[in-house]
């Protein structure tokens, strides 16, 4: 692959990096060479193509080339440019943490919309606020769920818990940057180990919303995945055991215990998830169990309500 241009132009460096990526069989790779040429150069998407003909330095042209390159080989955009988008928010993104997808934006929208009909159910007002309320998301990540339910619920006790401290040093950055550092209490747990009495050395944390994007992927499916996944994301964040449904059993089980009653569990699915992960819910603890699917028609969300008493 060539590195330097003999016409640095914007618009000969984004059609070269389109044709590069093009060969090289990427996905959506129109797409990820304008990224790549707005993050070297340092400018927004109307910037591009306002000045198709402004001329890049022999350093940028250079630099947007190496990382086509590796763009080119595998590694995910969000990698080289450090970033993501999500729920209207930048966050930046680490080889350490799961890359925030659009359908997992569906968590978010289902956790307030059940929030909203358990008030309006009990004759209350809505409380969007969020106030007396206490959430956690569970296998945090980059930090996104727990961010954007802290934006969307100002006045709620918020926690994120991940079994990675360096995905949860990425979380408190992304905290950091949207200024909700002293909103929210991250915690190195696996599942719920931390909130116990004899972790906390205080009465067990109950909460009114337990949210999660737990690893869903089939280890024995691995293989087919794609190598922007497979070969960069980590292991931890991704596999949920052999067939990928394993780690919910413990997940459900652990958040009845920890739900206040009428709390509420809100879990992501993977695309086959269903099946396995339904039944742990269809039993006298758990009462009012929601399936959402995603934009493509796929059940994207699971969502139920732990009964006021067994």
């Amino acid at each position: 692959m060539s590195s330097v241009a003999t016409d640095r132009s914007v618009r000969s460096l984004l059609k070269q990096g389109i044709n590069l990526l093009r060969a090289a069989n990427v996905p959506s790779f129109t797409l990820a060479a304008e990224l790549l040429l707005l993050h070297v150069a340092g400018h927004n998407r109307t910037w591009l193509y306002a000045h198709p003909e402004e001329v890049l330095s022999l350093e940028v042209a250079n630099l947007y080339f190496s990382l086509i390159q590796r763009r080119a080989s595998g590694e995910p955009t969000q990698h080289l440019t450090g970033k993501q988008e999500f729920w209207g928010l930048e966050f930046e993104v680490t080889p350490d943490v799961l890359i925030p997808r659009p359908e997992t934006e569906h968590l978010i929208e289902v956790a307030l919309d059940r929030l909203t009909v358990r008030e309006l159910r009990a004759g209350r007002p809505p409380r969007l606020s969020g106030n007396s309320l206490t959430l956690v998301d569970i296998g945090t990540g980059s930090g996104c769920i727990a961010i954007s339910l802290a934006k969307e619920l100002p006045d709620a006790t918020v926690y994120a818990a991940d079994i990675s401290a360096a995905a949860l040093a990425v979380a408190r950055r992304n905290a950091a940057r949207h200024g909700f550092s002293a909103r929210i209490h991250f915690l190195e747990s696996n599942l719920f180990e931390k909130f116990s009495p004899l972790a906390t050395r205080h009465s067990p944390l109950s909460f009114d919303l337990i949210v999660s994007n737990p690893p869903y992927i089939g280890r024995r499916t691995a293989e087919t995945l794609a190598r922007e996944v497979r070969d960069h994301e980590p292991e931890v964040a991704l596999y949920g055991g052999e067939e990928g449904y394993e780690f919910y059993a413990g997940l459900v089980a652990q958040s009845y215990e920890f739900l206040k009653p009428g709390g509420l569990l809100v879990l992501e699915l993977g695309h086959d998830s269903l099946p396995a992960v339904q039944p742990l819910l269809e039993s006298r603890y758990w009462t009012n169990v929601g399936v959402t699917d995603d934009l493509a028609g796929i059940p994207r969300v699971l969502a139920a309500e732990r009964i006021s008493t067994p």
